[in-house]
């Protein structure tokens, strides 16, 4: 017996399918990735915040059509649905340091798609310490 997948683990799988054509340099699997019908947004480390498909796809094709991209490792990812709509957090690990990703999704046309994206920089206080963790509270 086959057990059903849940919408948790289809967002899941979408998001590696962004990271899978972001390390393949696959702009035509990245322009399908994102929503047509919903508005989109992305924000790429460093950069200012891109709005509407057309600027969006562009900066990623401008990106994977760079040599010198880096790879991608994705890790600690966890999704959270809220019915038509999930956000997907995760750690991207590359060459030159850790990024935290927010990745949004949309139910379009029966089918997680893209609709937002940001990553920055994971400040590292410590040598052994990966995470940026909040100061301890005071009561």
């Amino acid at each position: 017996m086959t057990e059903s997948l849940t919408d948790e683990d289809t967002v899941l799988s979408a998001n590696l399918e962004f990271y899978r054509a972001f390390n393949d340099r696959d702009a035509w699997a990245m322009d399908a990735l994102w929503a047509k019908d919903a508005p989109v947004n992305c924000v790429h480390p460093g950069w200012t915040a891109l709005a509407g498909r057309t600027a969006v796809i562009q900066s990623w094709r401008n990106i994977l059509a760079n040599p010198d991209a880096p790879h991608v490792m994705v890790h600690d990812d966890r999704a959270t649905v809220y019915g038509e709509v999930a956000i997907v957090q995760c750690e991207e690990e590359l060459d030159f340091g850790h990024l935290v990703a927010t990745n949004m999704f949309i139910r379009e046309a029966g089918a997680w798609k893209l609709i937002h994206h940001q990553a920055s920089q994971i400040v590292v206080r410590g040598q052994d310490e990966r995470r940026r963790r909040p100061p301890p509270t005071r009561h």
